[in-house]
């Protein structure tokens, strides 16, 4: 029966859903296996079981094509094969191997249906299975919305299962001994007597035979390395500065380029004069690009500072240029022609509110920019009809097909080669400076060239997390919140990105209210409703993406609420919480954190909830208003993710997400003048300091249905909790961010 189900389910699937282009898939399209990418290039002696593992002379080599933007990515990913493959990671290469259909993402869609994570209805499993059927008939090779672990989880875990199966397959083959006879241990099979064949020397053997799909993978109670704590893979990498980036690529003969480009980000370039310029030191040529020009030289500071004797004309911005007028705009969007979703709606809000206390509140949160330490960097060559790209991306098909649109190339002629990220946050979802720099390699062919953007080019065309207003109403009765009616206005993130990947974005933009519309609290007469703002500045995904701000708008005004009915913030919450999961996290972080004993005067908690990417994050932040500010003490975080499988880079991610949420809560925003951001460096756009970095604590719990991802569920809670222990500090209520226009912080 339960096959039957599962073809019945698939054939429902594709026959209704997966329409793309006008072409219906049917079952077996679905079903038949993606061609190995690994097949095509494989040499005499080496064989490649699936695209994620090959074996030669040399040696195991894993592939990771996750993107590994400093969260851990590809060690997860290697520590997947690994388990089932038994072999030591110190002793195989780890390659993030080349762009391909076969590594498509079928998680990551469903995350812009309107499905919530606490359902499991037959139209949201229909909802998360089309999500796998188009990210696989699209060759949806993207990383990004914490996705890698539950997307790969069981594929890695099988791909590595088959290989060893094989190999044991091969070694029985070559000795004559029966399969049961043989073991694996690190890398080798093992025979009777103790003699071992290493996987190496099975290569050419296991190469002549079909891979065995019929494994069984491993129970938890047999990892050696899953749900331990270990070393990642970069560690010493990392450690020791040996870490190859995309910025740090080095090739003979490589010349070094920069651009500028209108920053009022796509207002175009009227002219340019470049006669100071060009007889600079070092400086080989200056070119028009798109919407702008390249500087070429000897190396990259000669070209920053060429580029900066480049007298340009810049073309007006073709958006609302300020941001006063930009949230005049964003507020003027809580209008029915404007409504863009309301999934959430429970109840009968307006009914309740009539002649009801009504509490009211409006909330702004700004633009900010993804800003990572590493800024936008590529190595391109252009030669005898072959394009190769080295750098770091989330986004590497996308990148070679609109790098084979600009180099007039098809797409096959394009080698992307994937670098480890000095960090993204989500700024490398997008190829804008990868295409800068093929139209500069369109000139000086038969040339590598390393094009890397100043830290002001790479902040003024950022494409930002968008600002929004949010515009709360409520009641509470008998000491306990009874409606809720929250309104956000944004603009979408899901038209804007998709919209520069030449993609259409059909129907609401679940982004605009996620975090919010989706929470698991039983309120009576509860109501979200998403507006979508005009486009404006250009905007893009940031860590967290929609649930970023959307914690904050709805946590915030829920602490209102709470403390409106007299209630306490934290038993509030729990008895509105009908989702068992977040509840026991909503209660560990209340252990962890003593809820409820004296802190004494002047200091405060704040406790915030927030559900995204299907993982529930409770969080307590501790203050103390002293004389010069206010002082962000401890931080208390409980996740639950179903099942933790790397602890130490689980409690790195959640320590990082808290100190990311924190820092751009209390200080950072992007502001627009004439249509160019006025913060272009690290001065002006200045997180959280080492000195006023909190003592962390942090808890994984495991009751979760799901493996999950870490790497962004603990940003959007952060806000909040900070907003609402200042509040318990000094009785002040902050509706705007960053905190730091309305208080000091030490």
């Amino acid at each position: 029966m339960g096959r039957v189900k599962t073809i019945a389910r698939r054939s429902f699937l594709v026959g209704s859903v997966a329409v793309l282009g006008g072409v219906a898939f049917g079952t077996y399209m679905y079903k038949r296996d993606v061609k190995n990418p690994l097949l095509a290039e494989l040499k005499p002696g080496e064989v490649a079981f699936n695209p994620y593992v090959k074996v030669d002379a040399q040696g195991v080599t894993l592939i990771t094509p996750r993107a590994d933007v400093g969260q851990g990515a590809y060690s997860i990913q290697a520590h997947l094969l690994a388990e089932e493959l038994d072999v030591e990671l110190a002793d195989v290469r780890i390659d993030p191997g080349m762009p391909s259909a076969a590594y498509y993402n079928g998680v990551v869609a469903a995350e812009g249906m309107p499905i919530a994570a606490t359902s499991d209805s037959m139209m949201a499993r229909t909802g998360r299975g089309a999500a796998d059927v188009l990210g696989k008939f699209l060759g949806l090779q993207l990383t990004g919305g914490s996705s890698t672990v539950p997307d790969m989880y069981d594929r890695l875990r099988h791909a590595g299962a088959v290989a060893r199966a094989t190999l044991l397959a091969a070694a029985a083959q070559q000795t004559g001994l029966e399969r049961d006879q043989l073991r694996t241990e690190s890398g080798a099979v093992v025979l009777p007597d103790g003699m071992r064949l290493a996987y190496a020397d099975l290569a050419a053997t296991a190469a002549e035979i079909d891979p065995v799909q019929d494994v069984t993978l491993r129970d938890p109670s047999e990892w050696r390395m899953l749900g331990r704590d270990h070393l990642r893979t970069d560690i010493i990498a990392k450690s020791t500065g040996t870490q190859i980036y995309g910025i740090d690529m080095v090739m003979e003969g490589m010349v070094h380029a920069t651009t500028r480009t209108n920053p009022a980000l796509g207002g175009g370039i009227l002219g340019y004069d470049a006669t100071e310029a060009e007889v600079m030191r070092g400086v080989q040529a200056i070119m028009p690009i798109t919407g702008g020009f390249a500087v070429v030289a000897d190396n990259t500071w000669r070209a920053f500072r060429a580029a900066d004797a480049v007298k340009a004309d810049w073309g007006e911005a073709p958006y609302i240029g300020d941001t006063a007028a930009q949230f005049a705009d964003v507020a003027a969007s809580f209008v029915e022609d404007r409504q863009d979703s309301r999934f959430k709606d429970e109840g009968d809000v307006d009914a309740a509110l009539k002649g009801a206390d009504v509490l009211e509140a409006e909330y702004r949160i700004p633009y900010l920019a993804h800003a990572p330490l590493e800024p936008m960097s590529v190595v391109v060559k252009l030669a005898e009809g072959r394009l190769d790209i080295w750098t770091g991306t989330q986004i590497p098909r996308f990148v070679q097909e609109g790098a084979a649109a600009v180099a007039g190339l098809e797409a096959e002629n394009v080698h992307v080669h994937v670098l480890m990220s000095g960090g993204s946050f989500g700024r490398r979802l997008e190829d804008d400076y990868i295409r800068q720099a093929v139209e500069i390699a369109l000139e000086i062919p038969d040339t590598p060239i390393k094009m890397v953007w100043s830290r002001e080019e790479d902040m003024t065309h950022d494409f930002p997390r968008p600002l929004a207003i949010s515009r709360a109403r409520g009641a509470v009765s008998g000491g306990q919140v009874a409606a809720y009616d929250l309104g956000i206005a944004a603009p979408s993130v899901t038209a804007s990105s998709l919209g520069r990947l030449g993609q259409p974005a059909i129907g609401p933009d679940v982004a605009i209210v996620a975090g919010a519309w989706d929470q698991p609290y039983a309120i009576p007469d509860y109501r979200v409703t998403g507006y979508r703002v005009p486009p404006m500045v250009p905007v893009s995904s940031w860590r967290s993406v929609g649930a970023s701000g959307n914690g904050f708008l709805h946590e915030s005004f829920l602490d209102e609420l709470c403390h409106a009915a007299g209630a306490d913030p934290l038993e509030e919450r729990l008895r509105l919480c009908w989702h068992d999961t977040s509840r026991k996290v909503l209660e560990a972080v209340a252990e962890m954190s003593g809820w409820g004993s004296d802190l004494g005067p002047g200091r405060g908690r704040g406790i915030a909830f927030t559900l995204s990417f299907g993982v529930p994050v409770a969080e307590v932040v501790e203050v103390t208003d002293t004389d010069r500010g206010i002082r962000i003490d401890k931080v208390f975080v409980a996740a639950d993710v179903g099942r933790v499988l790397d602890p130490v880079n689980f409690e790195a991610q959640l320590s990082g997400g808290v100190i990311w949420g924190l820092g751009h809560a209390m200080n950072c925003e992007l502001t627009y003048s004439g249509g160019v951001a006025q913060q272009d460096n690290f001065h002006v756009f200045e997180g959280m300091r080492l000195h006023q970095t909190p003592q962390i604590m942090v808890r994984g719990l495991e009751n979760g249905d799901r493996i999950r991802g870490i790497g962004e569920p603990g940003v959007p809670p952060a806000a909040p909790a900070l907003g609402n222990a200042i509040f318990a500090a000094t009785g002040k209520r902050i509706r705007e961010l960053p905190f730091a226009k309305h208080v000091d912080f030490v």
